[in-house]
C-alpha cells in the first residue's frame, strides 16, 4: 500500500504545502498554500472574446467573494483577447488573478500565458489527441512518448518561469491520454502518473509555481484520485509538496450537484487535503461563490480541534487503518433484519433509517410501494450505541452498532474509529452512520444541512463504512429522507433515479446549457439507474464523460453529437430536435420506461 495520505484519520491537520504565488498579494493576487486560507474559485460562461461581457461577469464573481476567475481559451485570437479583458478590469481597479484554460494546442497557452496570472493545462490533450486505440508500448516507445510530451511543455515551462506565472497541472478523468490509458487504464493511479509527468518537466527547469487538480464527475473516482496523489508525492519527498485544488467536475446542478461536490470537496478537506476549491454547477457562475464558502464554513465544524483527542492521537493513528483510501472495498458485515422485509448488511443496499418523531411526522406521506420511504425507525431497532474513544463492551454478534450521541469526537472520526475498534477485535457488526452526533440546535438552513449530511455520510460510504443511514440535521422530514436517498445515490450506493453528468458553462459551451439540461432532466429524471452526460462542447465529451449511459454533447453552434458511452451514434442533429433523439436513443437500447410504469419516488 502507498504512504499516507494524510497526517491522522482521527484528527484533522492541514497538509503542508508549499504556497504559489499568483498574481502579486499585495495588489490582489493570493498565495494557494502555505499558511493562506482555502482560495475560492470559479469560471466565466461567456465567449472570451466578448471582452466587455467577461468583464461583467469577472466583476459580479469578484463581489460575490471569488478571488481567482478562470476564463477559456480555444483560439489563440481567444488568447490574444485576454490583454484587453485584462487591461479593462485593471482600469476599474480589479486586480483579481486571471487564469486561462487551455486545451489541444500549446500555441495558445503561449499567447495566453503574456496576458493572465496563470494557466491550466490538462495533460490528457495538451501534447496528445485522444483517439481511444489501443496499443501496447514498449519501455522505448513509452520513453519516446515522454520525450515527445517534455518538448510541447516545455516552451510553457519557460515562459511562466520567465514572466512569474502560476501553473494548473489539471488532469481529468476520462480526458487522459491514450498513452496513460494503455499503460494505467483510465483510473485514479492513470490520473496521477499523468500528472507526475508533467510535474517532473517543471521540476527539470527549477520551475515550482505549480499545482494539481485530479477531478472526475464520480466523487468515489475523485476521493481515490486526490488520496493516491499525496500518498505519491509523500513517497518522492518533503519538497513534492505542492498544493491541490479541489473539484468535482461536471457536478450537474441543483441539489445533486452540491451533494456530490460536498462528498468528494468536503471529504478531502476535513482530511487536511486542498488549498482552492471550485464548485461546478450547470448555474449562473456566481451561484459556486456562495456553496465554496457554505462549504468552507463547514470543515472546523465538522473536523474539531487538533487538541479535542489530547495524548490519545497517536495511540489511535497506531492502529490498522480502517479502510483502504485508494480502492474501494464495502466493509464485511454480517446480514441482519432491520424490519418485516428489510435487512441490511453483507450484500444488502445500504438501509435509510429515521427517528420515530420523523416516521410520526411523515405519517405515511411518502409512496409506500415507492423506494424514498423509510426502512425503519431508530427507536424500534435493537442498536448498540457505544464511545469508539472509550472502552466499551462488545456488541452481539446480529447488532447494529452506532457512534452514541454526546461524545467528544467529530462524527467522520468517531465512525472511523469505532470500524477500526471493531475490526481489531474481529467483529463484523454492521454500523448505522448518524450525520450528526446531536441533532443541531437551533435548527440548520436547508443548504447547510446539506453540506454537512453530505459531508459526513459521504465520506464514510465513500470509504465503505456503513450498512444504513440516518439523516438528522435537515429537520423538515420529507427534505430529510429525500436527502439521504441522495445522499446514498451520489455517494454510489444506491440507485432511484437518473443520474446527470452535467458540465458548468464557459465559452466553448454550444447550447445554453442550462436550459436544455433542465428540458432533458424532466423527459428523463423517472430513468432509475440510466446515467446521461450533457456536455456543451467536444473538450468535455466523449472522454470525460467516463462512465455515461448516453451522451448528448454540443458538436457545432446549433448542433449536437449523440453519443452511446464513449461512441458517437448521431452527428449534427439540430438542437430543436435533439432532446426528442436522444428520448429515442434510450428506447432503442432498451432503456426506457414511461413516466409512471415504474416506481421510483
Amino acid at each position: 500500500m502507498p504512504a499516507r495520505y494524510c497526517e491522522s484519520m482521527y484528527c484533522y491537520r492541514r497538509r503542508d504545502t508549499r504556497p504559489v504565488v499568483i498574481g502579486n498579494p499585495d495588489q490582489g493576487g493570493v498565495i494557494v498554500g502555505g499558511d493562506a486560507p482555502v482560495v475560492i474559485q470559479s469560471m466565466l460562461t461567456c465567449d472570451t472574446l466578448d471582452t466587455e461581457a467577461c468583464v461583467r461577469q469577472t466583476l459580479e464573481l469578484v463581489a460575490a467573494g471569488c478571488q481567482m476567475v478562470r476564463l477559456t481559451v480555444q483560439t489563440v485570437r481567444h488568447a490574444s483577447n485576454l490583454a484587453n479583458i485584462a487591461a479593462e478590469l485593471r482600469k476599474r481597479g480589479c486586480n483579481v488573478p486571471l487564469v486561462a484554460d487551455v486545451h489541444f494546442k500549446p500555441e495558445i497557452a503561449l499567447e495566453a500565458v503574456k496576458w493572465v496570472e496563470a494557466i491550466r493545462i490538462n495533460p490528457g490533450n495538451y501534447a496528445d489527441r485522444k483517439k481511444f486505440v489501443v496499443k501496447e508500448y514498449s519501455d522505448a516507445e513509452y520513453a519516446a512518448e515522454l520525450a515527445r510530451v517534455e518538448q510541447a511543455f516545455e516552451p510553457l515551462v519557460l515562459e511562466c518561469k520567465r514572466l512569474g506565472r502560476a501553473l494548473r497541472i489539471g488532469v481529468n478523468h476520462g480526458s487522459l491520454s491514450d498513452r496513460i490509458t494503455n499503460r494505467y487504464g483510465n483510473t485514479p493511479l492513470g490520473m496521477v502518473e499523468s500528472a507526475l509527468e508533467f510535474a517532473r518537466v517543471c521540476r527539470k527547469h527549477d520551475f515550482h509555481n505549480f499545482k494539481f487538480s485530479l477531478k472526475a464527475s464520480n466523487p468515489k473516482v475523485m476521493i481515490q484520485s486526490y488520496r493516491l496523489l499525496v500518498a505519491r508525492l509523500n513517497e518522492l519527498g518533503p519538497d513534492w509538496n505542492y498544493p491541490l485544488h479541489l473539484g468535482v467536475t461536471e457536478a450537474g446542478e441543483g441539489e445533486d450537484a452540491r451533494i456530490k461536490s460536498a462528498i468528494g470537496i468536503g471529504s478531502l478537506l476535513c482530511d487536511g487535503l486542498g488549498d482552492t476549491i471550485r464548485v461546478s454547477l450547470a448555474e449562473p457562475s456566481v451561484n459556486e461563490i456562495e456553496v465554496c464558502r457554505d462549504l468552507l464554513a463547514q470543515i472546523p465544524v465538522l473536523t474539531g480541534s487538533e487538541q479535542l483527542f489530547g495524548s490519545t492521537v497517536p495511540r489511535l493513528d497506531d492502529l490498522p487503518p480502517p479502510f483502504d483510501p485508494f480502492s474501494y472495498r464495502r466493509r464485511p458485515t454480517t446480514e441482519i433484519t432491520l424490519a418485516p422485509g428489510i435487512s441490511c448488511g453483507g450484500q444488502q443496499p445500504v438501509r435509510v433509517v429515521v427517528p420515530r418523531a420523523t416516521y410520526n411526522e411523515l405519517a405515511g406521506a411518502y409512496d409506500q410501494n415507492g423506494e424514498v420511504r423509510p426502512e425503519a425507525v431508530y427507536e424500534e431497532l435493537s442498536v448498540a450505541e457505544v464511545d469508539p474513544a472509550d472502552e466499551f463492551i462488545s456488541p452481539a454478534p446480529h447488532q447494529l452498532v452506532t457512534v452514541k450521541d454526546g461524545v467528544a469526537l467529530p462524527p467522520i472520526a468517531a465512525f472511523r474509529l469505532l470500524a477500526a475498534r471493531l475490526a481489531q477485535r474481529g467483529l463484523a457488526n454492521p454500523i448505522l452512520l448518524k450525520d450528526c452526533l446531536a441533532p443541531p440546535e437551533p435548527p440548520l438552513k436547508p443548504k447547510i444541512a446539506l453540506l454537512r449530511a453530505a459531508i459526513v455520510l459521504g465520506s464514510l460510504l465513500v470509504d465503505g463504512i456503513g450498512d444504513a443511514v440516518m439523516v438528522r440535521a435537515e429537520h423538515d422530514p420529507r427534505r430529510a429522507l429525500k436527502l439521504a436517498y441522495d445522499i446514498l445515490q451520489a455517494a454510489g450506493c444506491r440507485t432511484f433515479k437518473a443520474e446527470f453528468i452535467a458540465c458548468p458553462s464557459c465559452g466553448r459551451t454550444l447550447f445554453d446549457l442550462q436550459t436544455v439540461t433542465a428540458r432533458i432532466k424532466a423527459r428523463t429524471q423517472h430513468l432509475k439507474g440510466v446515467k446521461i452526460a450533457i456536455m456543451g462542447c467536444i473538450v468535455n465529451g466523449p472522454g470525460e464523460m467516463a462512465d455515461a449511459d448516453f451522451g448528448y454533447v454540443g458538436g457545432a453552434p446549433g448542433k449536437v453529437n449523440l453519443y452511446v458511452g464513449k461512441t458517437p451514434v448521431r452527428f449534427n442533429v439540430p438542437e430543436a430536435e435533439a432532446v426528442d433523439a436522444l428520448v429515442e436513443l434510450i428506447r432503442q437500447h432498451g432503456r426506457w420506461t414511461d413516466p409512471g410504469t415504474e416506481r421510483n419516488g
